[in-house]
């Protein structure tokens, strides 16, 4: 399992020497998607791609696919599926000026959206994105059992204040699903949001310092899992600060 940490360094020019050597500068990826959506599929496979082979030169994607509740009700309920994902996309929605949410949808560092399944857009917007410098995150567990794990988060001081939010993701997951417009079909999954909650503020020109506690539940697999900590703007949705580290580590 890797130990992805927030880099200062933004990313080179593609076709720059050394390539291999470079430095990669994490980059928030965001998938709105559900399981009754038959045009999510291949977004939901273009987020595994990027998530999985990390194939772009100096961007560190770190991904997290979030499952909206509003096709549950045209035929099958997505078990991925919440009301706060809804919700988020929905602020993301007013944030950006789209007219409305849909599915399936891409949102980079939380300024820019575009239709999930575009893969050239999503590659172009990655690089763009890993040349604007983050401010570093250090993620440490603490203590971790079969139910819950502590994980010790430090985020240095940022020009602007923001929330400091953790998700548990989970990957290498698949569903039969048996009803609506991808009825029939094995669908697979990676960086599933399982949770996702505030833990505090980051104010401007401070550094911010907390231990929190996860809870992990029975029938997630714990090599499968990551804690996800970024830091977002209030006003404009703006992610400015992003780090990973897998619950296995």
């Amino acid at each position: 399992m890797r130990i992805l940490f927030g880099l200062l360094l933004a990313a080179l020019p593609l076709g720059s020497a050394d390539l291999s050597h470079q430095p990669r500068t994490p980059v928030l990826l965001e998938l709105f998607t559900s399981e009754g959506c038959s045009s999510c599929p291949p977004a939901d496979a273009l987020l595994m791609k990027l998530n999985d082979s990390q194939p772009l030169n100096g961007v560190l994607v770190i991904a997290l696919e979030e499952h909206v509740d509003y096709w549950d009700r045209q035929g099958w309920r997505d078990p991925f599926s919440s009301e706060a994902f809804t919700a988020r996309q929905r602020h993301y929605a007013e944030s950006l000026h789209v007219e409305s949410p849909y599915t399936p949808e891409m949102v980079i560092d939380g300024k820019t959206e575009f239709v999930g399944n575009d893969a050239r857009t999503a590659r172009s917007e990655l690089v763009k994105a890993s040349r604007r410098a983050k401010v570093p995150i250090r993620l440490v567990w603490r203590e971790k059992s079969s139910g819950e794990a502590s994980l010790a988060v430090q985020v240095d001081a940022a020009p602007s204040s923001g929330d400091v939010l953790p998700a548990i993701t989970e990957s290498k997951l698949a569903m039969d699903v048996a009803r609506g417009e991808n009825a029939g079909r094995n669908l697979k999954h990676s960086a599933v949001v399982r949770t996702l909650t505030p833990i505090g503020e980051l104010k401007a020109g401070q550094p911010f310092s907390t231990d929190t506690v996860v809870k992990l539940a029975s029938d997630w697999k714990p090599e499968n899992l990551s804690a996800v900590v970024f830091a977002q703007e209030h006003s404009t949705g703006k992610v400015f600060a992003a780090a990973e580290l897998a619950v296995s580590q």
